[in-house]
Order: C-alpha cells, then structure tokens, then sequence
C-alpha cells in the first residue's frame, strides 16, 4: 500500500515495536528489576538504549532487522519525503546510574564534523523517578574558567565547579552540545539525544577509562543554555522540552485517541516515538493488525504510517518524541 503525504506517494510502513538493547557500564546495575525483567552478566548495566542502531524490530514484516538496516532500507517512509538526512535522527535510553557518571562533555555539529564524526550530540533529561536529595551537574558555575577546569582536572576538584541541579520526578534538563555535565546516583532518567554516541571525559574518578581532556577542553563552553525546562500545556498534552533536534511530549489518553490527535494540530507528519513511562497501550489500524506497547518499552510510528487508534489498557503514561530539523522543525 501506498499514503500520499502531500509529496510523492511513499510505501506505507505500519508502526513496530522495537527490542531494547541493554549496555553494559560501570557505573550501572546488577539488577534492573522492577523496571526491566533483566539481570546483568559480568558488566552492570547502565544504559537501555530504547532506539540504538543495533535495536531489533520487534514486530510486523521487518521484525528481526536492525533498527539501523531498516534506515537504509526505508528512510522516507520512515522519515518522510522532506528530511534533510536518511540517518536515523534520535537515540533514546533509560539511564540506570548506580554510581557517578564521568564528567563529561558532548562536541557540537561543527566540532564533530571538524573530526569526521556524523554529528554532535545535544541531548535532554526526563526524570522518570527520583529519590530524595537526587542530582545532577548540568554546566559550570558562574566565573568559572577553562584553566580553573583544567586544574580541576588535574587535582581531582573538578567537582567544586560544577553547577548542581536537584532532580525531581517530572523534571525535563536540557542540556545542549559543550556543557560540562555528570549524571549521579539517585535518578532514573530518559534521555533524548542525537544519535551519537561521541563523550568526552574529563574526569572518571579513578576508574582507569580512557580519558579525553583537550577535546573536552576544545568542546566546553562556559555559558550554555542547559537546565531545567518548564512543561507548557496545550490541551490533552505538555510539551516537555522543544528545541533543536527534538520534542518531547506528555500525553493525556483517557480511553483511546486517533494518530491525528496524537500528531496534534498542524503537526505535519513525520517519524516519532511513543514511549510508555508506566501502564500499556494498544495501537490498532486497518492491514497491519495490533500493536502492543508496554510498559517502558517504546513503539515506533513511521511517516508514512496508515491511520490508527490507540488503546488505554490501563494507567498509561505517554511520552511522544519527534525529531526536530536544525534550521527548521519537521
């Protein structure tokens, strides 16, 4: 079948689960329970990456490829007609952060390009849950300079110019390309990032992990718009974080809603992600049967998707995310 968005007639593709794909990191867990039904082998887990590359499609006629195959396959089915590149736009993961992550900071476009990398990588926080007195760094203080961050460095204070932010259960972080940042213990969070994967690490606390010190040096930038982001709401929906890159959206569905009213008004069609933070969903459409999405797994809704109606099957926490285009949204 074909759907006509308005450019040339694409190949219908029906919205699929997708495996998540669970990465092994020091700081991580043993045990992700009860959040996923998974134990860790000789590494602790870290990182669940929801839309990584080598995820496996889960459901439908491309079950078994890798997210990245069907990419190359079926970029504007997926993407749309419209979008300026045929790679895969988002990386999305669950953190499980046991212990401090590095200090850490991510290169800008410009500066990734500069060393052959695809793209930087601006990325945002949500907080799925938080304990008490949870944080995280996100930039350097006022007045700091890059010789008292080298020093830090150097003499293990990096720490004392660091800018912490208390994490709370519901907060969005952004923190965009060249801020200096750590993720500590005390958080469960979903990042949305570009998809790359590109760190650089100033500071590891010891762990004996290669470090990147004149690149971080070349990436950080000492003002940065990083922080916390406050929701705005729109009817059935808040927009937790719209910037370059992405849009994150929490949805209300009481019962069951259409594609379109997930799309929202005047949303043109494109690729997106629904991801459930707790209860189930059921999506539903003429020639591609059913599709489960359960609780923190994710499902992903191609461009040219047919139409379709999503299934409250109870407590449903929806989260929508959709790549936004630097120099203009899709």
């Amino acid at each position: 079948m074909t759907t006509n968005l308005g450019h040339a007639a694409l190949v219908e593709l029906a919205p699929f689960g997708i495996e998540p794909q669970f990465v092994g990191r020091v700081w991580g867990y043993q045990d992700l329970r009860p959040w996923y039904d998974r134990e860790a082998g000789n590494e602790p887990i870290g990182e669940v990456w929801l839309t990584g590359d080598q995820c496996l499609v889960a459901t439908g006629e491309h079950a078994g490829k890798t997210l990245a195959g069907l990419f190359t396959e079926m970029p504007e089915a997926l993407l749309g007609p419209s979008a300026p590149s045929k790679d895969s736009p988002l990386l999305l993961k669950v953190i499980f952060a046991k212990q401090k992550l590095s200090v850490q900071v991510h290169p800008d476009d410009k500066m990734a390009h500069k060393y052959g990398e695809p793209r930087g990588k601006t990325e945002s926080w949500y907080a799925l849950a938080a304990e008490s007195g949870a944080e995280v760094a996100c930039g350097l203080k006022p007045g700091v300079t890059l010789e008292q961050v080298k020093a830090g460095i150097a003499d293990g204070t990096l720490e004392a110019s660091l800018k912490m932010l208390p994490v709370e259960a519901g907060d969005m972080i952004f923190v965009d390309a060249g801020t200096v940042h750590a993720i500590w213990p005390g958080s469960i969070l979903l990042e949305t990032q570009q998809n790359c994967d590109l760190t650089y690490r100033m500071y590891d606390y010891g762990r004996g992990r290669e470090l990147h010190i004149e690149k971080s040096i070349e990436a950080t930038r000492l003002k940065t718009r990083a922080g916390k982001i406050a929701p705005v709401s729109l009817g059935d929906r808040k927009t937790l974080i719209d910037v370059e890159y992405f849009r994150v959206q929490q949805i209300q569905v009481a019962g069951s809603t259409t594609s379109a009213s997930l799309r929202g008004e005047g949303d043109a069609a494109g690729l997106a992600y629904l991801f459930a933070v707790s209860g189930a969903a059921r999506l539903s459409g003429p020639g591609f049967g059913s599709v489960d999405l359960p609780t923190r797994g994710i499902v992903a809704v191609p461009a040219s998707s047919p139409e379709f109606v999503l299934q409250n099957l109870g407590g449903l926490d929806l989260i929508r995310i959709t790549p936004n285009w630097p120099g203009g949204k899709a």
